[in-house]
């Protein structure tokens, strides 16, 4: 919203009747529950939860106006920044405390919820968060399992007679822009286990345990999902929702700007402002910028892009694209809050002055 303010109070210098309406968007990662709760109204909640190691830890969420929609990200029960460098461990670490904060909001009434799962410091395939939402995952002698990267090799079987009915019967819409296959040498293990502390050892323990979980599922439920987009997502927990919870996995952008009504919010704007901090070959691939052009180009709507620096000048799903950092700016300088916002403002000014006498 800073961002927005300074946008609108650069146009208002020089067009101050216009009308603006400023959304808070975000792509599913970071900063979810912030935009959702400023565009849509409700309330911040806290629950106690475990940790990524089974510690207790607060872990935020938000519930919407409408009481129903709860607005979650899994790294604030299992993240990776809950740890330390040296405690990273995909063979420990659990989604345990993500299904509590599930929990926690079905206890208060909701039964939709829009989940973004970035920045996990886990790779138990949901083992954790179905754990904590009463599933049993059972050894070869019966016992049950605690959810973790290292006993995905040891489940034989499947009890979801304890299932809380309301997660059943809950909608769950889950914001995933990894295509990662669930195991294999794309899958989760492979490509973000070491990133979350994994040896290469590990990695290779960890991917027979997806792949022990995934026979799993298609075996105990007729669900194949070891190769559907996504599901290697936060080291399989993508493929567990949509498995266990029959979940949609949606681009995050695209998840946030549904939840918002942004076509409907749009459809007499006569230009849409969009951004990033770096506009680059990545912002093509369906980050939020893309996305806003994207759907605003289908009205016809003029989009224009701001950024702080920008590796791409043109594209044509953008009417220009426009850094708003003067060069030879340090970039400590250029990241300072009061002078990113003096820059948006001046290049909103300049932009429609120029404009006006064309």
């Amino acid at each position: 919203m800073q961002v927005a303010e300074g946008v609108e109070a650069g146009i208002r210098k020089c067009c101050p009747d216009c009308q603006v309406v400023k959304l808070a968007v975000a792509d599913g990662g970071e900063g979810t529950v912030d935009a959702l709760l400023e565009t849509m109204g409700g309330r911040r909640v806290s629950a106690e939860v475990s940790d990524p190691l089974g510690r207790p830890c607060m872990a935020e969420y938000a519930i919407l106006s409408d009481g129903y929609t709860a607005v979650m990200e899994m790294s604030s029960a299992s993240g990776l920044t809950l740890l330390k460098h040296e405690e990273r461990n995909p063979l420990l670490a659990s989604t345990y405390g993500t299904g509590q904060m599930i929990a926690d909001a079905l206890d208060r009434g909701c039964r939709r919820f829009l989940i973004g799962i970035g920045g996990s410091a886990t790779n138990d395939a949901g083992m954790g968060l179905m754990e904590a939402l009463g599933c049993r995952f059972l050894d070869e002698d019966g016992n049950a399992l605690r959810g973790c990267g290292e006993a995905l090799s040891r489940v034989v079987t499947l009890d979801m007679s304890d299932l809380r009915p309301e997660a059943g019967e809950s909608e769950f819409v889950v914001a995933c822009d990894v295509d990662s296959p669930l195991h294999g040498p794309q899958g989760a293990a492979y490509v973000y286990g070491p990133q979350k502390g994994a040896t290469p050892e590990m990695v290779i323990r960890l991917d027979d345990g997806l792949r022990n979980m995934s026979d799993l599922i298609v075996r105990e439920m007729g669900i194949q999902v070891a190769d559907m987009p996504g599901a290697g997502a936060a080291g399989g927990l993508g493929g567990a929702f949509k498995a266990f919870l029959n979940a949609e996995l949606r681009k995050g952008a695209e998840m946030v700007l549904e939840a918002i009504g942004f076509d409907e919010i749009i459809k007499d704007a006569d230009l849409v402002i969009t951004g990033e901090g770096r506009i680059d070959a990545q912002t093509m691939t369906g980050k939020l910028p893309y996305e806003v052009a994207r759907r605003a180009g289908i009205r016809g709507i003029p989009v224009l892009a701001i950024c702080g620096r920008a590796e791409i000048r043109s594209h044509p799903s953008f009417t220009a694209i426009c850094p708003i950092t003067p060069p030879e700016t340090p970039l400590q300088t250029a990241l300072q809050p009061s002078v990113a916002t003096l820059n948006i403002m001046n290049t909103l000014s300049r932009i429609y002055k120029k404009e006006k006498k064309l």
